[in-house]
């Protein structure tokens, strides 16, 4: 069974060389597998990693590397897609590492007549130093980032409602298409909830695991919860069902906590304190469990501290998504996102019926 694994990449020259390396090191067998590369327009060393890792004979069956002009995370990954012609199509984000065994254990997975399969996907850090243990630990902790699912390994195989880095048969990209291009962020939450809707079900399984890096420094961890937050508000206007509760959490308490401080300020305080009082008890709480379960650094005192930061950043993000919709919309068109889609459902189909003419010449 052809593989193709499928990497997106943006001025990431400080990570490829990691996941490079898993690449190389895959147990399955290497001439079954294809890698496609898709360069978004970088203008570091990204490209000429690529060009090297090609250029060294890995045995893999192909080597594809595509430029996209947009550095769109939709756009990049419709290019993946479009230029890959694996039976199984596995997405993996440039900020990530896998194991030895991560594209046999999805082929095995696959095999069992699964049609979408993925893993937990805990964060690691690198280059480890007590801070970035830190919001290792603040990235780590459900208070701090997310309750998916996805983001731990499973004690079983369970069916969710959306996975990273997944393994797709083709059939699925020819029934669904690609992804939305008009989003960023929360384009596989939609994409997820396409594949839903067309009667294929997401299986979480307990024996595959990839890994994926925290953000380094708490400035661009603040950065990329903002951007998270907006693009929920943005998604909003254009495929509520593929979002879940959870995901407005912030935004509720920003909104809770600024409509309580108004009140306060004319004389009715009770509702900020009794605000105040619940959310320190769950980051009191959140905090000693970091204690208790992580290699504590001395760092950790700041948890306390981190968590409304990024509640915050998070939660004002989607007022600004929500806010930005009517703007949005008028820049960015559905048709469009809808010509794409199909573009790389016809794309897939015509690579699909290429494939079978080579197969039966093969075995003729």
């Amino acid at each position: 069974m052809l593989v193709s694994l499928c990497m997106i990449a943006y001025n990431e020259e400080k990570v490829l060389n990691g996941l490079f390396r898993d690449f190389s090191m895959q147990d399955y067998p290497h001439d079954q597998i294809e890698v496609v590369l898709v360069d978004s327009n970088s203008n570091d060393k990204t490209r000429k990693m690529m060009e090297d890792f090609k250029n060294t004979d890995y045995g893999f069956a192909n080597v594809v590397i595509a430029q996209c002009a947009k550095r769109n995370q939709a756009s990049s990954w419709n290019c993946a897609i479009m230029n890959a012609h694996g039976d199984v199509i596995i997405r993996v984000d440039a900020h990530a590492r896998i194991p030895r065994n991560f594209v046999s254990r999805n082929v095995y997975n696959i095999n069992l007549g699964e049609k979408v399969v993925g893993g937990g996907r805990p964060n690691i850090t690198a280059d480890i130093s007590p801070w970035k243990l830190t919001l290792l630990a603040a990235e780590e902790s459900l208070f701090g980032s997310s309750v998916a699912s996805y983001r731990r390994p499973p004690a079983k195989r369970e069916y969710m409602d959306s996975l990273f880095h997944a393994a797709y048969k083709r059939e699925v990209f020819e029934k669904v298409g690609g992804f939305n291009e008009n989003l960023g962020r929360t384009e596989d939450n939609e994409l997820h909830y396409r594949i839903r809707q067309a009667g294929y079900r997401l299986c979480c399984c307990p024996d595959i695991i990839s890994y994926q890096h925290t953000r380094n420094r708490l400035r661009d961890m603040i950065k990329q919860k903002f951007s998270n937050g907006k693009w929920i508000g943005l998604t909003v206007s254009t495929c509520p069902k593929c979002l879940s509760y959870y995901h407005f959490a912030p935004m509720l308490f920003v909104g809770a906590l600024v409509l309580f401080i108004v009140l306060a300020f004319w004389g009715f305080p009770l509702p900020l304190e009794i605000l105040t009082i619940l959310y320190a008890m769950f980051d009191i709480v959140n905090t000693v469990g970091c204690f208790a379960t992580k290699n504590v650094q001395p760092q950790f005192f700041l948890l306390p501290f981190i968590f409304p930061i990024l509640h915050i950043a998070y939660g004002v993000g989607t007022y600004a998504g929500l806010i930005s919709i009517p703007f949005w919309k008028r820049k960015h068109k559905q048709s469009f996102a809808d010509k794409q889609i199909e573009k790389v459902k016809t794309k897939v189909k015509k690579n699909t019926v290429i494939l079978k003419q080579k197969e039966e010449e093969i075995n003729k």
